[in-house]
Parts: C-alpha cells; structure tokens; sequence
C-alpha cells in the first residue's frame, strides 16, 4: 500500500483530503506544517508528499530538499497558482490548484505513483549516457504489439536528440506517457519536464501561462509572473492539444522554434529559452493548415519528427496485457488482492472496440474491482456496453431497486423521447454554454472540468470562443 504525507495547515481540507485517499486505498499521514512534518515524521518512508504551497514557517517547496526522491505534489489557490511554476523549477513534481476537484487529485496522484514507479533512473555522461540512450520506452509505456513496437523504436531514436516532436493519437492512446518518455531517455532527463494541456487554459490566459507577463501588462497583472516554457528552460516542454492554441499565441511560439527566446506578455527585451518542444494532438493539423485554423509555418516547425500512436483497437494482443497491469494496481489500492478476470471476462475485453482507448480500458477495470464481489471479475462488472468515458453515467447494478434489465440506448433510438448518454451531453452543452462557464457546465453535468473538455473533443464540439 503506498503511504502518503499531507502537509496543510487549513483542518478542513487537510481532513478532507484525507478521507478522500483513504477511501481509495492509501495510508495517509497528516501535518500541519513543515516543522510538524520533519520533526513528526520518517519523510524518505513516503512515496508522496503532498504539500501546501503557503505554509506557516517555512513554504511547502522547502519539503523538496527535506525529502529528497520523494516526489511532491504541490497545492495552490488559483490566485497563486503562477508561483507553483517556480515550485515545479525547484524540483515538485506536479502542482494542482485549489479548490481541486477529486476527480483530478486522484488521477494526478495515481499519475505521480506510477511514474515513480516506472522511472527510468536519470543518467549523467559516459558510459551511463550510453545507458540511458539504449533504455527501453517499455519501463514508462506498455506494449508487445507490433504496432506499440515500432513506436519503441522512434522513441529509442528520437529521444537522445534536440528534435522536435509531434505525437498524433486519439484521446486516451496514451500521447502523455509517450512524451514523457522522451523526455525520460534523454539527455534532460534530470530536468523539468512541463505538461500543458493547451485547451484546458481560458484562450485570454493562454498567452499569459505560457509566456509570463511583467506587472502592470493587463487588468489584474499585480505582480510579474514566469511563463511555463521559461519554467522548462533546460528540460522539455509537452504541449498537448496543441492544435487548440489561439493565432497569436502560434505565432510567439514560432518565434520560440525558430529564435530561441521568449518575450513576455508586457515586456520590452526577450530572453533566450533552451526547451525541448514535444507536442501532440488528436486532430490533423495538416487539414487546419489549409483551413486557415493552423499556422503551416508553424506545422513545419513541429512536424520534424512524427509518432503516431495507435488506438487500443489496432493494438492487436495489448489489451489483455494492459488489463492485467491496471487490475494488478486497482486491487493493491482497493485491498483485493488475488482478484482475476474470468475467461468470460477476458473474452469481453478482447471483443470490445474501445473507442475510449487505453484510457477506457482502465476505467473499466477501476469500476470492475469496485463492484467485484468475489475474486473473479465478470463481463456484467466490466459494464462495457455502458462504458464510453461517461462517468456521468451510473451502472445499473448500482441503482437501488432497479431490478429490470434496460438495454442500452441505441442511436436509432427515438432521440425526442430516448436520448443516449451522447445525445443529451451535446444537446445539454449546445444549448448552455452561451449562459453557462466550463466549470458550471461541468457542475450541472456531474463530472470534472477535464472530462468535459474530452467529452467535447470526442464529440467533435467546439468550446465557445470570446
């Protein structure tokens, strides 16, 4: 069971948070400051801090050296939320803004367990360069097939070098982990590696996020703040949904390809940057190219080196592998040890289409332990005719007194008096998002702000602009 460390000082989220990771299987230990938690506790013995980035005493970054190869996972309000990137340069593996949603907090520290897991020890020169350049992408990604190998082997090629990469895969095929990889068996590997989902960020932030802004630059800039990419200085930056970004925040970034330097938001003098750019995308960037919706020059500059990765559907052989993997990890979190798939079962999985991909896969098999009663999973757990990555959706088995068999709606379903879970997402969005946020949007549906952001590029449902 991994153990991890809370450090808050405000009681209500600190028990809150707890509650929250003990019901998902972790050990948890709490305190309310920095000074409580070095003289309280055996920090080297946890495998995650999560920390408050405004501590009484000293700040919650200061954990970085107390606990050194302890990943820690910063929290901050969103006023603050700037400040975390001088947590991530000093060392914090993630940072997430408060209040966050459980949802998130969740994934993010499943995120940090497994990478820590799955690390490929950082590497300095001589010989050990010549480690790292053979290490296998296998230690971070998952994948016998035919297919997944050929991408192994671009990663092995690619990685040791200053290339920039575009990696194009559906949502969910795992372009994350792919980029992170590179990062991982390159010769940045023991510096920072910055994620950005570039449509998770408000268009009117965008510029902002990634490039900085001096004081003064626009209504609320109080105080100066650093940009994302001069955070990744000497590392890798990983743009993902890149195609979302707006015309002008494409056109600083060209200028970050091409010249190496960035110009803040306000400011006057550019500095130069040393970043290795990744970025991914599900959609074609060469089709938005002749749309007018992408810069070419842009596209060119990214598109020096290209992996494809492929849906769960071309990954003839993987799944089974996969579903094992996530079922071994759901049943150490939950306490089922010993809990396997029926023949049954594994037959369910192998038919599947998974349109959801890998991240479908995974949220089968969560759902599968959760309602497991003994120890042998069944098709009717796995839920598969209802698993699309609606997670607004409640199995039947779990709504009390529902003891008849209602099949799934079907799109030829009547769709003025039988609407599928699809049907009514797009309906519902359509019609609010002029009077509604993202976040009420989200609120009203039942799921997290990054889940209705896939569900929109699943469906091919843009957000709305201005």
């Amino acid at each position: 069971m991994h153990r991890i460390l809370i450090v808050e000082d405000e009681e209500i989220i600190r028990s809150a948070l707890r509650k929250l990771l003990q019901h998902n299987g972790y050990e948890v230990a709490v305190a309310d400051s920095v000074e409580r938690a070095t003289g309280d506790e055996d920090l080297p013995s946890f495998d995650l801090i999560i920390s408050d980035l405004r501590l009484p005493g000293e700040a919650g970054t200061s954990l970085i050296n107390h606990a050194p190869g302890v990943p820690v996972l910063i929290m901050t309000s969103y006023a603050s939320l700037r400040s975390a990137v001088d947590s991530m340069k000093k060392g914090a593996v993630e940072y997430i803004a408060k209040p966050f949603d459980h949802d998130e907090m969740l994934e993010a520290v499943e995120s940090i367990l497994a990478t820590a897991s799955e690390r490929v020890p950082p590497v300095e020169t001589g010989a050990n360069a010549d480690h790292e350049a053979e290490g296998d992408p296998s230690q971070i990604m998952y994948g016998q097939c035919d297919a997944m190998q050929r991408v192994f082997t671009l990663i092995r090629k690619v990685a040791p070098t200053e290339t920039t990469v575009l990696i194009q895969g559906e949502s969910g095929t795992g372009k994350e982990l792919a980029a992170r990889a590179l990062h991982m068996l390159s010769p940045r590997a023991a510096r920072p590696l910055i994620s950005v989902n570039c449509a998770a960020i408000p268009e009117s932030l965008i510029e902002s996020e990634l490039f900085g802004h001096e004081k003064g630059s626009f209504t609320g800039a109080v105080s100066g703040r650093t940009g994302l990419i001069e955070a990744a200085d000497g590392g890798s930056l990983f743009l993902d949904e890149i195609g979302e970004l707006p015309p002008e925040a494409q056109a600083r970034l060209l200028r970050v390809l091409q010249e190496g330097e960035i110009r803040k938001v306000g400011a006057t003098q550019s500095r130069q940057v040393n970043v290795r750019m990744i970025a991914a995308t599900h959609r074609n960037l060469k089709a938005m190219t002749r749309t007018g919706e992408f810069r070419e020059d842009l596209y060119y500059r990214l598109n020096v080196m290209q992996i494809r990765i492929p849906p769960l559907r071309e990954r003839t052989g993987d799944v089974l592998g996969l579903a094992r993997r996530f079922l071994e990890r759901q049943a150490e979190r939950m306490g089922k040890p010993g809990l396997s798939l029926s023949p049954e079962a594994m037959r369910a999985l192998e038919k599947h289409r998974w349109p959801g991909n890998v991240r479908e896969l995974e949220n089968a098999i969560e759902r599968a332990t959760i309602l497991a009663d003994g120890d042998v999973i069944t098709p009717s757990q796995l839920d598969l005719e209802m698993e699309g990555g609606d997670d607004y959706s409640i199995p039947s088995s779990l709504v009390e007194g529902n003891n008849e068999q209602t099949p799934p709606p079907s799109r030829e379903t009547d769709t003025s008096s039988d609407l599928s879970l699809e049907d009514y997402f797009q309906h519902f969005v359509l019609e609010n998002q002029d009077r509604m946020s993202e976040t009420e949007l989200a609120q009203k549906l039942g799921i997290s702000r990054k889940s209705l952001w896939e569900r929109r590029q699943r469906l091919g449902i843009p957000r709305k602009k201005g």
